[in-house]
């Protein structure tokens, strides 16, 4: 390995724009794997960079410390990942991100009007939702969640 391929945690908290303490919280939580140089100090590999752009994207969508580690577990350890890697990685999240995308449509589509769970509208519901025939097939709103609405619910 090459001097140039590893750099500080001072160095990788500035490139991606975090402070060195969010870069501790994710090594605890076994998001990014440093090595200790013979000093004892932490040296990331530069691919870190990337991992922790990763790591951020992943936050701001939403994605649990654990959905993020186990889409990072699918790239090699001790090597700079390939374009390939990253794209198989890649597909796991893409499915998370697409079945956000439908919840948060069908949540903007319907936010105005019934949701399926009896709370907008006790007029409209009696139209929509009599009975509660929505509630029955489980808790929450079942629009939102995915279920279809039916002609039974439309009254």
């Amino acid at each position: 390995m090459r001097a140039s391929d590893v750099i500080a945690i001072g160095d990788l908290a500035a490139r991606a724009g975090v402070s060195v303490s969010a870069i501790r919280f994710y090594e605890a939580r076994g998001l990014l794997n440093p090595f200790r140089n013979s000093g004892g100090q932490r040296r990331f590999l530069r691919s870190d960079i990337r991992r922790l752009s990763f790591i951020l994207i992943a936050q701001q969508l939403g994605l649990s410390i654990e959905a993020i580690r186990a889409e990072l577990a699918k790239l090699p350890d001790g090597r700079t990942p390939t374009a390939k890697d990253w794209t198989r990685m890649s597909q796991g999240i893409r499915a998370m991100i697409d079945d956000r995308i439908a919840t948060l449509t069908r949540t903007r589509d319907l936010l105005d009007g019934c949701i399926g769970c009896g709370c907008l509208s006790l007029e409209r519901c009696k139209l929509y939702n009599p009975e509660d025939r929505a509630g029955k097939r489980g808790a929450g709103p079942r629009y939102v969640l995915g279920d279809a609405v039916e002609v039974a619910d439309q009254g």
